[in-house]
């Protein structure tokens, strides 16, 4: 069985030196050239909440070959239709895409490669590329969970293996709801990358801030309410029931969801989110694919998802040079 991590930055780095450091194999991929060198030369420094280095293989797109059964997809959403059809290529007759990464992206990977050969998995940890070979885990040892799962009633035959691999890593889960469990990440994500895009910070500092916090508090609560209005069942996190903690129809509930939220983030209160650091190294980031979806199911649906729209349109005017990551973004709510 080939293996291989496609986009293998902060996340698939960590991943890939895990999953090597316990006895599993596993090529990483990625075009940033200065990364992959500073990996073939002195391995994958692992820093922040765990120290390790571990060798491992890499190496950058073109110099790809053969086929592999299981690819693991790392890459920014915004490209997948160009990185998917490239992949095709590589990817055994009976071969699996495994996308780790944010949103909803299974359906349309499935629209290039087919709905069998699929598999979403969610990630309940973070991290930050801090230079070339050198990556920041920054969520605690204990939340190194994964939630495996698949758009359609029969999974790959490559399922059992990819469970395997991960689990190399951390706990795996296997959903049989898992459009719930992606809207549970997407919630997290919308709430606290978009708001850490925002306002240029942390995931415990979006929190701990009183004005922003009743940010993120709208924001999870639009996600819930979509959800509800959709018939979509939140899958809980990590055995948090998310809507149970933080949904409210009250005053005195609602002031008990906003006391917790910067309990319910602490174990990633370090993490800043990949869209702020897309920001400060130029790019464009995956916003459209995560508060951007919230709006796009309110407005099917018909609720009102005013939060996640200003935080989609002050993301792209950060894009575009308009505005920077501030603090000073709340008035703008």
């Amino acid at each position: 069985m080939r293996a291989a991590i496609y986009g293998a930055g902060s996340l698939g780095t960590i991943l890939g030196a895990f999953i090597t450091k316990n006895g599993g194999e596993i090529d990483l991929i990625n075009r940033n050239k200065a990364h992959v060198e500073a990996l073939q030369k002195n391995g994958a420094r692992i820093v922040g909440t765990m120290n390790f280095t571990q060798k491992l293989v890499a190496f950058t797109p073109d110099q790809m070959q053969g086929s592999y059964d299981i690819i693991i997809l790392l890459t920014k959403q915004q490209f997948n239709e160009q990185v998917v059809s490239f992949l095709k290529d590589y990817l055994a007759p009976d071969g699996v895409i495994v996308t780790l990464q944010n949103g909803l992206p299974e359906y349309k990977i499935a629209n290039i490669v087919g709905p069998d050969r699929v598999l979403g998995c969610t990630v309940a940890w973070g991290a930050t590329m801090l230079k070339p070979g050198v990556c920041e885990l920054t969520s605690e040892p204990d939340s190194l969970t994964f939630s495996l799962g698949a758009i359609c009633p029969n999974p790959n035959k490559h399922f059992d293996e990819v469970k395997k691999l991960l689990e190399l890593m951390g706990k795996v889960e296997v959903d049989s709801n898992f459009v719930g469990s992606r809207w549970s990440k997407l919630l997290i994500n919308s709430a606290f990358s978009g708001m850490s895009t925002v306002l240029g910070s942390t995931f415990g500092e979006a929190a701990k801030d009183k004005e922003s916090r009743k940010i993120v508090q709208a924001i999870i609560k639009e996600c819930i309410d979509v959800c509800a209005k959709a018939r979509i069942k939140i899958e809980p996190v990590q055995g948090k029931d998310i809507v149970k903690l933080l949904d409210y129809h009250n005053p005195l509930k609602k002031a008990f969801a906003y006391a917790i939220i910067p309990l319910a983030i602490k174990k990633h209160a370090l993490l800043k989110a990949s869209m702020l650091q897309d920001i400060e190294h130029g790019k464009k980031t995956e916003i459209d694919s995560i508060n951007g979806v919230v709006s796009e199911f309110g407005r099917r649906v018909g609720v009102p998802t005013p939060k996640n729209d200003k935080v989609v349109e002050i993301v792209h005017k950060i894009e575009n040079g308009e505005l920077k990551p501030s603090f000073d973004n709340l008035k703008l709510f």
